[in-house]
């Protein structure tokens, strides 16, 4: 397996959090992208912990969403206070960075959203930076709109900035927008986590994501564009929706890795 490969948790949460990390140990996946243990219930945090003690695969990211208590406009600070949870638990798996969704707008514009984001968001950079963990936002699919504000790689780019933190670029999100070369090249000294996955035309659910190879997107022309840019960092396979469901999220993410695996090798990742 790639030394570069990460698999996320999120079509793992049912299976729990040991059977996730007993998964890629075995799979010889090197990377995992974790949800926040304190999303899955108590002692679900010291469960990670025991099952990381074992050694092979590492918690390189945690996800947790943002305000959504219940919006970016009407939140009074628990989103902060969630996420200051989060970057605790980050610390306590070793995990160096954690990305967010930020939320809903409410009745907020992008621009007012943004920068009410960036203020609710800041309280919390001091302590992800004594704590070494590293806080990024990712683009993520329009039919997200009542979570995230964040839709394109230019807005993620943007919010990114405003913000004052790092950038998550999912392809599976943004595999169509024009200009993506140069797109990658300008997110790239904010980049801390590719999101890897494939479409099927015609799919229209949401999430609808596929196997990498299963669909159409240009996946291994992207990631060289990537590597171009110069992106060191893993590529975290985030497979989830009806495709994966019916082949098994096992299967899929074994043959997912592998088929990502060869990719990166081709590439000279």
């Amino acid at each position: 397996m790639h030394a570069r490969v990460c698999l996320h948790q999120v079509g793992f949460v049912a299976e729990g959090t040991t059977a996730f990390v007993e998964f890629c140990r075995s799979t010889g996946i090197g990377h995992m992208t974790m949800v926040n243990p304190h999303l899955l219930g108590e002692g679900v945090l010291a469960e990670a912990q025991a099952a990381l003690a074992a050694g092979g695969p590492r918690a390189t990211t945690l996800n947790q969403p943002f305000a959504r208590f219940p919006d970016i406009e009407r939140d009074e600070g628990e989103a902060a206070l969630r996420l200051n949870e989060a970057i605790e638990a980050a610390a306590t798996l070793g995990a160096p960075q954690l990305y967010i969704v930020t939320g809903g707008r409410g009745g907020l514009d992008w621009e007012a959203a943004a920068t009410r984001l960036a203020e609710l968001i800041a309280p919390c950079r001091d302590l992800a930076a004594a704590r070494g963990v590293r806080l990024l936002v990712e683009n993520a699919n329009c039919f997200n709109a009542d979570i995230h504000i964040a839709h394109t790689i230019d807005d993620t780019i943007r919010l990114a900035e405003l913000a004052g933190i790092g950038v998550c670029i999912d392809l599976g999100a943004g595999w169509f927008e024009g200009g993506l070369r140069e797109k990658f090249a300008r997110a790239m000294p904010l980049t801390g986590l590719v999101q890897v996955s494939d479409y099927v035309l015609g799919d229209r659910s949401t999430p609808c994501r596929a196997v990498p190879g299963d669909g159409c997107v240009p996946l291994e022309r992207q990631i060289g564009w990537l590597l171009d840019a110069g992106y060191e960092g893993v590529f975290d396979l985030e497979l989830v929706g009806p495709r994966i469901e019916a082949e098994g999220v096992r299967a899929a993410s074994s043959r997912a890795a592998e088929t990502l695996s060869n990719m990166l090798t081709r590439l000279g990742a």
